[in-house]
């Protein structure tokens, strides 16, 4: 049995004592199984799309995915950060409250919550490649991105741009993996995105849809950005390629028009 809730005083001097705080006396703790070895990228973004959840690492990024209108799972921290997450615990009363101390929490997920706290969010339904292109003028195709770091980055950049909407491969990372969201700050709640089924099949989908597909990829034929003027292009796709090898060929192939970022010469 968990012992009785303590009163948590805010900066404020106000009590604050949820009744659905549980404080986690060990690891062992069948209720903290969602949370169980994050630090494990390759086992987390098999299991966590198959359970319907994702993990959403710190204050700023749970407030963010749950203004989006996700909702949680649990939350999971240390009582340092109770207070700051008060309206969104409020706001979910009967979603437990997962409270430890730092060993505790840190053997459980097997890094260091320096961050704050996180929640195990319930994963939204999928959007379909038709829902992202429905009403879409510019929108970014990410083509087997892997690294979590690099996909959250785009996400970001494309929030700020203003983009419309973001297809990523079949073979790209995750973009709901905790490392994902945290370096988008929370951008993949803004912009829609889906996952492509074969590749071909969705370059040939934009094109029947009326999408001029630019390729960000330096070769013998590639542009410079400033000659293109995508302001008489209606709807837009701009393709950027993995780490390392770019954009395969096949998309080369398929694309309308390669285009490239001038730089400094000795540059890639």
């Amino acid at each position: 049995m968990s012992e009785p809730n303590p009163t948590i005083v805010q900066a404020d001097g106000e009590p604050f004592m949820p009744p659905n705080v549980v404080r986690l006396e060990s690891a062992a703790d069948p209720r903290v199984k969602d949370y169980v070895a994050l630090s494990d990228a390759a086992l987390r973004q098999k299991t966590d799309p198959e359970r319907g959840l994702y993990i959403a690492e710190s204050t700023n990024v749970v407030k963010r995915a749950i203004a989006a209108g996700h909702t949680p799972r649990s939350f999971f921290l240390t009582e340092k950060w109770l207070p700051k997450l008060r309206t969104e615990i409020e706001q979910f009363p009967d979603v437990p409250v997962l409270m430890g101390s730092p060993e505790i929490l840190e053997e459980i997920a097997g890094f260091n919550l320096h961050r704050g706290a996180l929640a195990a969010m319930n994963r939204p339904e999928p959007l379909t490649v038709q829902d992202v292109l429905a009403n879409a003028r510019r929108i970014v195709l990410l083509e087997d991105i892997v690294e979590h770091t690099n996909l959250g980055s785009v996400f970001r950049s494309a929030a700020g741009l203003g983009v419309d909407g973001i297809l990523v491969s079949e073979r790209c990372a995750d973009p709901l993996y905790r490392r994902s969201i945290r370096v988008s700050m929370g951008g993949v709640f803004q912009i829609p995105w889906a996952r492509t089924g074969p590749w071909d099949e969705a370059l040939s989908q934009l094109k029947d849809a009326g999408f001029v597909i630019a390729a960000m990829e330096l070769t013998p034929h590639s542009i410079n950005i400033d000659e293109f003027d995508s302001g008489v292009v209606e709807r837009l796709a701009l393709v950027l390629g993995t780490e390392g090898a770019g954009i395969s060929q096949r998309t080369l192939d398929l694309a309308d028009v390669a285009l490239q970022i001038p730089m400094r010469v000795g540059v890639d």
